[in-house]
């Protein structure tokens, strides 16, 4: 599968090594064109429909972070390319699919490139077609405390799950359940069943998503009509259960 990208970095000697490594170890990889600045880059963007987008986050009179929030609906995915860490969290979290240090390691841009590859493909199988599954909804019971006992829900009665700072929103399909425990706390009480954690903010039943939507990062929209946003970095786990 070819991918479409272009290349933004205000360094010109980053963006040949970049370029030639691509070329060399990466030759799906099709570079359309390059831009040194946030401007050059939003027009470079604009002009070509794009499938993954090489982004320096440290730029002049900008970051990488601000020439995304200046293009709010993007098909394409982004691998962020730096030589300063303490983006990463925010980058993965939030922005990109992937992130790489300078000096770049060959096998970590081949890793990228292939991540972006597998969604892109997956994303072009599912383009047009029913959602379903891979997992049959599996029958089971989780205990939810409460202030004076707890109370015990059928697994395949929650939709999804909703983080508040310490606490957790469960939605069902006409109500919702506050309890005083993490959304972690479920990740791991619900990970032998089918449910993916799409998003820093949202654990979702795979069973009750009826529709995928490829954007910023990507959506779904559960069976409630309820759409929640999908994390870039999470997006290959979630494409995985289809």
């Amino acid at each position: 599968m070819k991918l479409n990208a272009v290349l933004i970095e205000d360094e010109a000697s980053s963006r040949e090594i970049l370029q030639n490594y691509l070329s060399k170890y990466c030759p799906e990889v099709q570079i359309l064109g390059e831009a040194a600045t946030i401007k050059e880059g939003i027009s470079l963007i604009n002009k070509h429909d794009l499938d993954v987008v090489f982004l320096d986050v440290e730029m002049p009179f900008g970051t990488g972070i601000d020439l995304l929030e200046q293009i709010p609906e993007r098909d394409f995915e982004t691998i962020f390319v730096t030589a300063y860490n303490h983006y990463a969290i925010d980058a993965l979290n939030n922005h990109a699919a992937y992130y790489l240090m300078k000096p770049i390691s060959i096998d970590e841009l081949v890793k990228a490139v292939d991540y972006i590859k597998e969604i892109k493909e997956k994303e072009s199988l599912l383009d047009n077609k029913v959602i379903q599954p891979k997992l049959k909804s599996v029958e089971g019971k989780i205990t939810i405390p409460q202030q004076d006992g707890f109370q015990v829900l059928n697994i395949s009665d929650i939709l999804y799950c909703k983080a508040d700072d310490n606490y957790t929103e469960i939605y069902l399909d006409k109500r919702k359940i506050v309890v005083s425990k993490t959304l972690k706390y479920f990740e791991e009480a619900l990970q032998n069943f089918s449910f993916a954690r799409i998003h820093k903010s949202f654990l979702v039943n795979v069973n009750e998503v009826v529709k995928y939507k490829k954007g910023k990062g990507g959506s779904v929209v559960v069976s409630n009509g309820k759409e929640l946003l999908v994390s870039a970095s999470k997006k290959k786990e979630l494409l995985s259960y289809f």
